[in-house]
């Protein structure tokens, strides 16, 4: 088929042509642009939530920590102002330990060896956990008594806190049970260098 329209009209379908083209992929672009620009929109605000809500844990967990920081520092004041309360009541009592294991050695009975003395602080006054190893219950028994016996100078009152034997894991075979007691300081006891400053005056 032959085209017989003047140039000018040919020329100008072929622009029509390209401008529709143009309109299109502008069009497409335009779509493109809108549908990134949503995306990017969503990601923004996914991300602000996800700082948001990172944020507000970081503040609660804090918060968590910082209560059981609180309660942990206050039992830690608690157990070290009893500690110098102890420490205070010790010290201004100046116990006479060098004095007071002579005749601790003399009020153990036979078959029974002193392994410790803890120092603890009773509703009374000031006291001691009194460990020793023993040959069998019997001595262990007989060394509460002896504690607590007035005629040694030493407690007003002792209480056996526990008694266990075991002969097979003892340290020494010849004294397979340990007792604990827990005795008071008697208030006239010589071996308190505050009631030897009393003696004396």
């Amino acid at each position: 088929m032959i085209n017989l329209l003047p140039p000018e009209t040919k020329k100008a379908y072929r622009y029509a042509s390209y401008n529709r083209r143009l309109l299109h992929w502008s069009f497409a672009m335009l779509i493109g642009l809108i549908g990134a620009g949503l995306i990017a929109t969503y990601g923004l605000l996914s991300v602000q939530h996800a700082i948001s809500t990172t944020n507000q844990h970081v503040k609660d967990t804090q918060i968590t920590l910082k209560n059981a920081r609180q309660a942990e520092t206050a039992q830690q004041v608690a157990s070290i102002s009893d500690s110098l309360k102890l420490t205070q009541k010790v010290l201004s009592q100046e116990i006479l330990f060098s004095k007071l294991l002579k005749q601790m050695a003399v009020a153990l009975p036979s078959g029974a060896k002193l392994t410790g003395l803890n120092i603890t602080q009773l509703a009374g006054g000031s006291g001691l956990d009194v460990s020793a190893e023993v040959a069998n219950t019997t001595t262990a028994t007989q060394v509460q008594v002896n504690l607590a016996d007035p005629a040694n100078k030493i407690f007003a009152k002792a209480d056996i806190q526990s008694i266990t034997c075991n002969a097979k894991n003892a340290p020494d075979p010849n004294y397979p049970c340990s007792v604990t007691i827990r005795a008071q300081f008697a208030q006239d006891n010589p071996f308190l260098f505050i009631n030897q400053k009393k003696a004396k005056s």
